[in-house]
């Protein structure tokens, strides 16, 4: 049961690794005042782009570094559409996942000609798991053994990275100039204006930021999670990251449990499907596996309380004269 558990949790860990990065992502935009809806378009164009260079390159560095700059340049793409032109947030962010799904799929049929999927990545082309000092010498030792050979080490680099900026990201939003212009701005950006701080060059800083995540958890899922791209691979990777954002009210270490939430239903869900379960016997796949997306519902409608999103969130804004 024990060894269970810890498999339980090693695949949670894996699950919330890209929701934590596209929450963060969704952390800084949303604090700056810009709903980031696009996060699953951002998702599914920077996961082909690292999946399809790392296999031509044959580097998983290349892929990754692909991967950030799609994620940057649809941030740019919806900084462009939400800031400079004041556009409606909502629809230029889905525009951005209308784009992805589809030029994901037409590339990939163009280019490796399997469907809209890459071919499979093998040695370099991935990222490999990392084992932590002494995690051999101890995996024999009962409970603290376990929980580190098979619970903490054994992950790829971007694993680690992802929880490491958890309490990076507080740091910039809570002890830095730029984090507290950053909520200054998506609370009340007059008082920023005024200030003499430009409001259209702060919430492009978020969206840059924001961009940079969304491709690591992109190249997280082509090149670290799974060993390719396959269409919509995303699966609403994207939406379930913002409700995390929600179910934290924007604070770092609250969207990282809500990400791990997320994750371990998911996880488990995994691990349901074909056990029998008494009384109501084995059951459906498809019941398994909608699970994380109903229980995700439950939780937003009513088990988190009110949660107080920033002020100007979601309002372009326009300089007062």
């Amino acid at each position: 049961m024990f060894d269970t558990i810890i498999l339980l949790l090693d695949a949670t860990l894996r699950v919330a690794t890209p929701l934590l990065l596209l929450a963060l992502a969704g952390l800084f935009s949303e604090r700056s005042g810009v709903v980031n809806i696009a996060l699953e378009g951002k998702l599914l164009g920077s996961a082909f782009a690292a999946a399809a260079t790392s296999y031509a390159t044959g580097s998983v560095w290349m892929g990754l570094l692909a991967g950030m700059a799609t994620g940057f340049a649809l941030a740019m793409v919806h900084g462009f559409a939400s800031i400079t032109h004041r556009g409606d947030q909502i629809v230029s962010g889905t525009a951005i996942n209308m784009l992805a799904a589809g030029l994901t799929v037409t590339l990939g049929r163009y280019w490796f000609e399997q469907g809209g999927q890459t071919p499979s990545l093998v040695g370099d082309q991935r990222f490999q798991a990392i084992d932590l000092p002494l995690a051999g010498m101890l995996q024999d030792v009962p409970l603290i053994g376990s929980l580190y050979s098979k619970l903490l080490s054994g992950h790829n680099l971007l694993v680690y990275l992802a929880f490491a900026l958890v309490p990076v990201s507080w740091w910039i939003l809570q002890r830095t100039r730029f984090g507290l212009r950053l909520r200054a701005v998506g609370e009340n950006p007059h008082s920023v204006d005024t200030a003499g701080v430009s409001v259209t060059w702060l919430r492009y800083r978020a969206l840059m930021i924001a961009g940079l995540l969304a491709g690591i958890a992109g190249a997280y899922l082509s090149t670290a999670h799974s060993a390719g791209f396959v269409p919509n691979m995303s699966a609403g990777k994207g939406f379930i990251a913002l409700a995390a954002l929600i179910f934290g009210k924007w604070r770092p270490v609250s969207v990282m449990f809500g990400c791990l939430l997320f994750g371990f239903l998911d996880a488990l869900a995994v691990r349901l499907q074909g056990v029998e379960i008494p009384v109501i016997g084995e059951v459906p796949v498809q019941a398994i596996e909608v699970l994380p997306y109903v229980l995700t519902v439950l939780l937003l409608a009513g088990f988190i309380g009110k949660a107080i999103a920033p002020k100007a969130v979601g309002q372009p804004y326009v300089k007062s004269r």
